[in-house]
């Protein structure tokens, strides 16, 4: 909903603050400038009337304790299709799957039996329900609603050309050893973890992501049509 002068100032601005559900209503309030999370979205979206929106990745659990995306909880009580290419890479994906169940989120794989790992199509992790086609997924949502269920329906859609799995891995695992090394944590490691790994694949991972961005815009505006037909 911005236009593009807008687009380029939030781009381009120093002080752009991350807005989640915890800060959001102090951001309002000072009228600060902010991105807003998948959590954060998917509220503001459900108010509006907006029902399916795209995102990249969602945020979930990360290897360290106690440190896990409020987007978890944000999907578990937000009744919208979120679009998104799996949790980001950084992230502990099993224990993201069991807390994604644990929550009661609604989970699909858009023609994929397997979740998505961001820059990788699949992960060795099975999902508990596949979708074909984009009437399947606004069925789903349909479905929902009519069971009564708060939460959204997430559908998990493998970028086209990606990274194998095992290679973002490792690649994962030397930048999450790094990061340690340099006593790097809290909100600093996100950004440090994501600008290693694009200077380890010699900046494959930033074109896949531009990528997967596009193809989730695309399914989810898909999605849209069958839910409005």
């Amino acid at each position: 909903g911005l236009a593009p002068d807008e687009l380029e100032a939030l781009a381009t601005r120093n002080a752009v603050e991350k807005a989640s559900l915890w800060n959001l209503a102090a951001v309002v309030a000072r009228g600060q400038w902010a991105g807003t999370t998948v959590a954060t979205t998917a509220h503001l979206a459900a108010r509006a009337g907006i029902r399916v929106f795209a995102t990249g990745g969602i945020g979930g659990v990360h290897p360290v304790p106690f440190d896990e995306s409020s987007d978890l909880l944000g999907l578990s009580r937000t009744p919208v299709v979120v679009v998104s290419s799996g949790p980001k890479s950084i992230l502990d994906l099993a224990a993201t799957l069991e807390r994604l169940e644990s929550y009661g989120v609604g989970v699909v794989g858009y023609r994929t039996e397997y979740l998505p790992a961001f820059h990788s199509p699949d992960s060795p992790y099975e999902l508990p329900a596949t979708v074909w086609s984009e009437a399947e997924a606004a069925a789903a949502w349909r479905a929902a609603r009519a069971l009564g269920l708060e939460s959204a329906t997430l559908v998990f859609h493998p970028v086209s050309e990606g990274i194998p799995y095992r290679q973002v891995k490792a690649w994962v695992d030397q930048a999450n050893e790094e990061a340690r090394a340099a006593g790097i944590g809290g909100k600093d490691l996100t950004p440090y973890l994501l600008r290693r790994l694009s200077e380890l694949s010699q900046g494959r991972t930033d074109e896949v992501n531009l990528r997967l961005l596009e193809e989730n815009a695309r399914l989810a505006a898909r999605i849209a049509a069958a839910l409005a037909g």
